[in-house]
């Protein structure tokens, strides 16, 4: 069976850091807000291109606490993607505000910039881009609506860490940038986990607040707050992760760069010449999808499909069923994820270039 990923593979090369970082932890006794968190908040702080970095629970509250901190809530409106994992709109929702969807780009599969300005109204207080499949969205044109219109833009990193937009990596490109660290991401802790970038000082100084029930010192509590703080465990883990981040994505595109060049009959998303993708995931797209990935499965070959189901298409999401979003539908129809991951072998994605192509659409 070629797996669509495979972290035992990755945990087997770099083991002896691995456990090195978590030995050095329960050695220490500290387990919460200690020097393995701070340290991987200026490691990766650096690495992004931000002043500042807070370390949280989970990609979905990076989301929630981001909006949170930038003075957004109940009665206001944050729009997005209609084409994203629901965590995209789960955070919108934990922090209060309301999601607003809107249709996507059909060449790559994200947000449609000229469709944003369409849904701005009163209630309208930010633009969440989500960098999907490991590439940036059209930043500059996301940038000059939020900036004509006073809004807030909370950047979506979740498939993205070490993308690019015109040599600014994503997460340092808007008004903050949230990240997820679930363990299939192309920087995965072995939990949840998930992180905040930002460059304002005092919207920083809240988010340390807001991570840890809104304490200022210890008992003393001057906003409600939560519970979101990723742990020293998992700060170590990352920390050796991030020094090998860099080769990690280049070998996903190189394994990209072989795809498309090998396959035939299938399409692909466009590679938008503005920055620089990490392959989070590698869709490509059929007419035939579902008997494609009926096929691959009798060969052995792991598929996902990201994402079935539009947002707006959820029983968890109501309030645009009727809307139409076209170009979203269709892409849902058509889109199908086969493996790719650093540690991918030769022969197996010669094994599934070879399936593929020989598949009678």
């Amino acid at each position: 069976m070629i797996q669509f990923n495979n972290l035992n593979r990755q945990y087997a090369d770099i083991r002896e850091e691995i456990e090195s970082a978590i030995v050095r932890v329960l050695r220490s006794g500290w387990f919460i807000l200690g020097e393995e968190l701070g340290a991987f908040e200026n490691e990766f702080k650096e690495y992004v291109g931000c002043k500042h970095c807070l370390g949280v629970g989970s990609g979905t509250d990076a989301i929630a606490l981001s909006i949170i901190g930038l003075g957004i809530g109940r009665g206001h409106e944050v729009i997005t993607s209609d084409m994203t994992a629901f965590p995209t709109i789960a955070g919108i929702m934990q922090s209060g505000a309301t999601p607003v969807v809107v249709d996507i780009s059909p060449d790559d599969g994200l947000i449609d910039a000229s469709s944003i300005e369409k849904k701005i109204n009163k209630k309208t207080k930010a633009i969440l881009p989500v960098h999907l499949y490991g590439q940036s969205c059209d930043m500059e044109a996301v940038r000059e609506i939020a900036d004509s219109n006073d809004l807030k833009v909370i950047e979506d990193c979740a498939q993205s860490v070490g993308a690019t937009f015109k040599h600014k990596r994503t997460g340092s490109i808007g008004d903050v940038g949230a990240f997820s660290f679930y363990p299939t991401k192309n920087l995965g802790a072995y939990g949840d986990g998930g992180a905040i970038v930002l460059d304002d000082e005092e919207i920083y100084q809240k988010l340390l607040r807001l991570r840890n029930y809104g304490q200022t010192d210890r008992y003393h509590h001057e906003e409600y707050g939560i519970n979101s703080r990723l742990d020293e465990v998992q700060a170590a883990i990352l920390r050796v992760k991030l020094r090998h981040l860099e080769e990690w994505n280049n070998k996903r595109r190189e394994h990209a760069c072989y795809y498309q060049q090998q396959l035939n009959g299938v399409s692909f998303l466009k590679e938008n010449s503005y920055g620089v993708p990490v392959y989070h995931l590698f869709p490509i797209r059929s007419t035939s999808r579902d008997r494609l990935m009926d096929y691959l499965s009798s060969h052995d070959i792991q598929s996902f499909i990201h994402y079935p189901l539009p947002i707006h298409k959820q029983n968890a999401f109501h309030r645009q069923k009727k809307e139409a979003f076209p170009h979203t539908e269709r892409f849902a129809e058509e889109i199908l994820s086969i493996p790719l991951y650093p540690e991918l072998r030769e022969e197996e994605r010669e094994k599934i270039v070879r399936i593929i192509n020989e598949f009678r659409r």
